[in-house]
C-alpha cells in the first residue's frame, strides 16, 4: 500500500517540476527588450475629378504619409488616373465615364502630378506634400 502512495507522490512531484520548468522557459522568450513601434499617420482621403478639360484635386496640400485618392471620372471618355512624384509612379483604371476608382499610396514630401492618361488635352492637377504627419499612436477608435 505504501508503494502505491509513494508512486503517486513521485508522479505528482514530477508533474509539478515539469510544469514549473515549462512556465520558466516558455514565457517571454528571454531578456531582450521588445521594440515598440509607433503607428503610422491616419490615412488621408483626397478627392480627384477627371473632367473634359482638367483634373481637379482637393485638398491640394497635405502632409506625408498614407493617402487614399478617390477619383471620379466626369469626362466623356474612359481614362486612367496616374500619380507621379518623388519615388512614386502609380495609376488606376481605366475608369469609365461617370464611374469611380480608388488608389492607395504612401507619399513622401514633394510635388505630385495627378494626370488623366489616355485622354488628350486634359490638364493635370498638382498635389503638394509637406512634412510627415504625426503618428496616430494615441488616437482612439482607429482600425
Amino acid at each position: 500500500m505504501k508503494a502505491k502512495y509513494a508512486l503517486g507522490r513521485r508522479l505528482a512531484l514530477a508533474a509539478l517540476v515539469a510544469g514549473l520548468l515549462a512556465a520558466a522557459t516558455g514565457c517571454g522568450g528571454g531578456n531582450s527588450e521588445r521594440a515598440s513601434k509607433l503607428r503610422p499617420p491616419v490615412q488621408v482621403n483626397v478627392a480627384a475629378e477627371i473632367g473634359d478639360k482638367r483634373v481637379s484635386v482637393s485638398p491640394t496640400k497635405i502632409g506625408a504619409g498614407p493617402l487614399r485618392v478617390i477619383v471620379s471620372n466626369q469626362s466623356s471618355a474612359s481614362s486612367r488616373l496616374s500619380i507621379d512624384g518623388p519615388r512614386l509612379r502609380q495609376s488606376v483604371g481605366p475608369i469609365n465615364p461617370q464611374d469611380t476608382a480608388t488608389l492607395e499610396v504612401d507619399v513622401s514630401p514633394g510635388q505630385y502630378k495627378l494626370s488623366a492618361d489616355g485622354t488628350a488635352g486634359v490638364r493635370p492637377a498638382m498635389l503638394t506634400v509637406g512634412p510627415k504627419r504625426p503618428s496616430a499612436q494615441n488616437q482612439l477608435l482607429l482600425p
